[in-house]
Parts: structure tokens; C-alpha cells; sequence
């Protein structure tokens, strides 16, 4: 597999030097430092334990894409990512743990690996899109993006992201077939079928776009995985702020597989005031979650996924940035855990330094008691240049 995505790649760019009209290419170069402080010191041997770890990680993307014509489009977009430090070299199984994927296709590779540091390359976007009449064909590994709020996406069942992965603004993609039919200027219907290993990793759910009272409503239903799934999304706004939703109930196909019912929403509205404050706040329900002591997970757990947002019942956020110049943007962000009293928070400071330049400093901070959702997470610090082409 990987010496044809070689292959595709090479064509891709021989394309790029006999047709550079119908072709685009783009990407960004990023470094990104990181200082983590566990909660409790990781023990690394039989003697000897760390109280912190520092990573560095470089990340280049290349994005190609080609208009072959105006009805057939080709993307390929890679990740590169060079990564050392003492996180490489102290926590047993990182580099496996970079190199698993989601799909069903295994588009990632190490190409380099020493004691401390390793190179890794994946292809997160490859398809093929056509468009006859009113009907949109795309095939392959696409981004299929079914949420309406901006923290927390119940409806989104098929391209599930972590709020905590800010560093992977692309969010992951899913292999697979979607058919798009424009039923109207305003109203589209979806049908997607992620193709799967097995019945229980696959998915095929359809979605109905429509607009009414100035508001944009969608309704799904399919199978995602062990569970049926049902549910309904909008967007609006109330007095010129934002106002989203969602909401997705997920039922077990088979009585005995496994799974559980449950019942996941979202609820969230934004506002921008005339002197540029904007405020972003939010809910999270889930039927399954707990009111107790909700921790036992990790943020970047592979299985996640719509129906598993939080452990909690409950979650609430709340944003607040404003930029102080047209160069310098603060923004702070946290979620809270009422049940359990635990919270996480992220300050944030991003300045452009040229129109493709910028730095960004944030944390990531989680307090709490042991056992709570964000109370056994610790802190981290980072530093991130990024520079785009």
C-alpha cells in the first residue's frame, strides 16, 4: 500500500509541473515545545523516577490538491513529524502509540527511529471528488464534518475530535464513500458509508440539511460501529450571537454486544461585542456519564468518540479572548466538571509576527482530586512557531 501512496504522490507532482494552473499547493512548517509536570513522579526504571518531561516535535504538512477538471478534483494532504526529547525516550511504547491509526486503510509509517527521537509521515486526506448535476461523489480518506457547535460534536459520528488536541487543527479523517445531493440552494442530503475491518468498526448514516427561520437544521440516523444512532443539529443565532446544538442517541444493535444506550447533547452560544471581546460558552450532557468521580481516561484515547465526549454527566465550558492589538490575542478557556469539582484550564497568547509567522504560548492545566476527570492529568506548557506557505 505504501509504495503506491509513494507512487501517487510522484504523479501528483509531476502533475504539478505540466499543469500549474489547475494545481494548488500549500502547508505550514511548525515547532512546538512541550513541559509536562505529572501529577505524581513517572517511574522510568527499578531506581530512578521523573517529576517532569520536556517533548519537541516538528510538523510540516503538504497539501496538494488538483482541479483535473471542473468536474473531477484530486487531494493529498501528509503529515510529517519529527519528535524527541524525554518523552521519546522514557515512556515505553510512544512511538506505537504515534504510529496507531483509525482506519482501515494503515496510511502511516516510521520512517527513522533512534533511542530518543523518531521521524513519522502519515497521509490523513487522499480522495477523489466528482460532481454530475446536483450529486457530489467523494471517495476515500476525507474530513466528513457533521457538527454544528465548536467544543463538543454529538451529530459529528464519523470524524471525532479531542478539544484538547489543539495542535491538530485538520482533525482526523475517515476512509470512506460520501454521496452529497443538493436538493436546493439551502438543503442537501448526505449519505456516507466508513468503511470498516468489521461490521462493528464501520458506520453508513445518512444526514438532511435544511433551512428554516433563519436557522440551518439537520437530521441523521444510521449505524455507527455497535449502535444505531439518531439525532438532530442547528445553528442560528439570538441577537447576533451564535446559538448550536446537537443532540445523538445512541442505541445497541444487538442486545448482547457489548454496548449501552445513551443519550449525548450540546448546547452553546458566542458573541462578539463591538470592542472585539467575545465570549464562548457551553454544555455537555450524556446520559451514561457518571455524577461521581468521572476520571480513568485518557484525553487521547484512540477509541474516541461521539457517543464518549466526557465520562462526566456533565461538563461546562467557558471561552473569553479579546486581541489587545491587531497582532496580540489572549484568549482563556476552561471546563468544568460540577459533579466532581475537578476542571481544566488554558490560557493563551498568540502573536503574529509576520503575515505567515506566529508564535503561541498556552497551557494545559487539570486540577482536581485524584480519581476526578481532570484531577489526575497535571500540567504542560508549550511553545509553538508556525510558519505557512
Amino acid at each position: 500500500m505504501k509504495k503506491y501512496l509513494l507512487f501517487l504522490v510522484f504523479t501528483l507532482t509531476t502533475v504539478a509541473a505540466v499543469s500549474q494552473s489547475k494545481f494548488s499547493f500549500n502547508g505550514y512548517l511548525k515547532e512546538l515545545t512541550m513541559y509536562y509536570k505529572p501529577v505524581d513522579k513517572i517511574p522510568v526504571s527499578a531506581t530512578d523516577s521523573l517529576d517532569h518531561l520536556l517533548l519537541n516535535q516538528f510538523h510540516n504538512r503538504l497539501n496538494f490538491r488538483w482541479d483535473a477538471t471542473e468536474k473531477l478534483v484530486l487531494d493529498l494532504e501528509i503529515r510529517n513529524r519529527l519528535f524527541f526529547g524525554q518523552m521519546v525516550k522514557e515512556i515505553p511504547g510512544y512511538e506505537q502509540m504515534i504510529d496507531e491509526e483509525g482506519g482501515y486503510f494503515d496510511l502511516g509509517t516510521l520512517l527513522i527511529s533512534a533511542d530518543s527521537w523518531f521521524l513519522h509521515s502519515a497521509i490523513d486526506r487522499a480522495w477523489i471528488d466528482y460532481t454530475l448535476g446536483k450529486l457530489q461523489i467523494r471517495a476515500g480518506r476525507q474530513r466528513i464534518n457533521w457538527g454544528t457547535n465548536l467544543v463538543w460534536n454529538p451529530n459529528d459520528i464519523f470524524n471525532t475530535f479531542s478539544y484538547f488536541e489543539f495542535d491538530y487543527e485538520e482533525h482526523p479523517g475517515t476512509d470512506g464513500l460520501k454521496l452529497q445531493y443538493f436538493t436546493g440552494e439551502t438543503s442537501s442530503a448526505e449519505l456516507v458509508y466508513k468503511v470498516g475491518h468489521n461490521p462493528d468498526e464501520s458506520a453508513l448514516a445518512g444526514m438532511y440539511r435544511f433551512a428554516r427561520f433563519n436557522y440551518d437544521f439537520q437530521v441523521l440516523g444510521g449505524w455507527m460501529g455497535k449502535d444505531f444512532v439518531l439525532g438532530t443539529g442547528w445553528s442560528g443565532d439570538i441577537k447576533g450571537g451564535g446559538f448550536r446544538g446537537e443532540v445523538s442517541w445512541f442505541i445497541p444493535r444487538e442486545n448482547d454486544n457489548g454496548s449501552y444506550q445513551a443519550l449525548v447533547a450540546s448546547v452553546s452560544g458566542d458573541y462578539y461585542f463591538k470592542n472585539n471581546i467575545y465570549i464562548h460558552s457551553g454544555i455537555l450532557y450524556n446520559s451514561y456519564g457518571t455524577t461521581g468521580d468521572a476520571g480513568g481516561r485518557s484525553f487521547f484515547s484512540p477509541d474516541i468518540s461521539a457517543k464518549i465526549l466526557s465520562t462526566g454527566r456533565y461538563n461546562l465550558f467557558g471561552q473569553v479572548s479579546y486581541p489587545f492589538t491587531p497582532l496580540f490575542n489572549c484568549s482563556f478557556s476552561t471546563i468544568v466538571n460540577p459533579c466532581d469539582g475537578s476542571f481544566y484550564a488554558d490560557p493563551t497568547f498568540v502573536y503574529s509576527l509576520s503575515t505567515n509567522l506566529e508564535l503561541m504560548l498556552n497551557s494545559q492545566l487539570f486540577f482536581g482530586r485524584s480519581g476526578t476527570e481532570y484531577g489526575d492529568f497535571g500540567q504542560a506548557v508549550y511553545g509553538r512557531l508556525r510558519w505557512s506557505f
